[in-house]
């Protein structure tokens, strides 16, 4: 049965940033896929209703409150799945983000923010995470990037840089860990997520992306978790150092901060 290969029986996976939004669903996707999880992200309270779904689902969520903008924190969640679970075989970095910032106001600073955010923690988990994937026989480590990687937007100078620089690294890293651990990531779109709670309760500025956008809608976290789940199981054996876009067919951005010119 091809539905088989969307299986993880018996898999360890982390997901950070999994207290709401698109890890959340991520974890809970693995779960319903037989997955256990270690779940992180800064609110303990979110993560208990993820373990909730997850325990809903049959299979055990390891709740680990923390800072993960700290690289250090990040990569101690390979640790935790070890101890707690015995193994280590998915890793999803989900944790990242950066608000908009006009060009020159992006300091040097906030520009290192942005890439120690997004790339650095990537990079700190998925080094912590090689020696169990190994031990397990292999892994898969799926990394969310944005379309604003590949898209060029006024306002997104520190967060587009971030994402574009975490796509390539996924290539890199693909290459350095292959055969056995394969790395791809998912360039997403705009997803509704708390990060867009001011647009979509906008019913102008929504309409608005909408139809800025060929599928007509703006993404549900599900739809990223769906991919992830291709990603990180065998359906996606035969895929490594790969960026799938899951944007709404979206070329440009469906989104204008309205910044004036310089």
């Amino acid at each position: 049965m091809i539905l088989d290969r969307f299986q993880v029986p018996g898999k360890v996976a982390v997901v950070t940033g999994s207290g709401r939004g698109i890890g959340a669903a991520a974890a809970v996707a693995l779960a319903e896929a037989g997955a256990d999880v270690v779940i992180s992200s800064r609110t303990e309270s979110d993560l208990a209703k993820v373990a909730a779904q997850v325990t809903e689902r049959g299979r055990t969520a390891h709740v680990v409150p923390a800072d993960l903008s700290d690289p250090v924190a990040a990569a101690a969640l390979a640790a935790a799945a070890v101890d707690t679970f015995g193994r280590l075989d998915i890793v999803v970095n989900n944790v990242g983000g950066t608000y908009p910032r006009p060009l020159r106001e992006t300091t040097p600073e906030f520009l290192e923010e942005a890439f120690r955010f997004n790339v650095s923690t990537a990079h700190a988990l998925t080094t912590a995470a090689v020696p169990a994937m190994l031990e397990a026989g292999g892994g898969a480590v799926v990394n969310i990037s944005s379309n604003m990687g590949r898209m060029a937007g006024r306002g997104f100078a520190a967060y587009g840089t971030a994402k574009a620089a975490l796509a390539h690294y996924t290539r890199l890293a693909a290459v350095d860990l292959a055969p056995k651990i394969r790395v791809n990531a998912v360039a997403v779109g705009s997803t509704a997520t708390s990060a867009l709670d001011i647009v979509v309760s906008n019913p102008e500025i929504k309409e608005r992306m909408e139809s800025a956008t060929p599928l007509r809608r703006i993404g549900e976290p599900e739809d990223i978790a769906a991919a992830i789940l291709y990603l990180a199981s065998p359906a996606g054996a035969y895929v490594t150092g790969k960026v799938l876009e899951v944007d709404g067919g979206l070329q440009t951005p469906n989104l204008e901060l309205g910044l004036p010119d310089v």
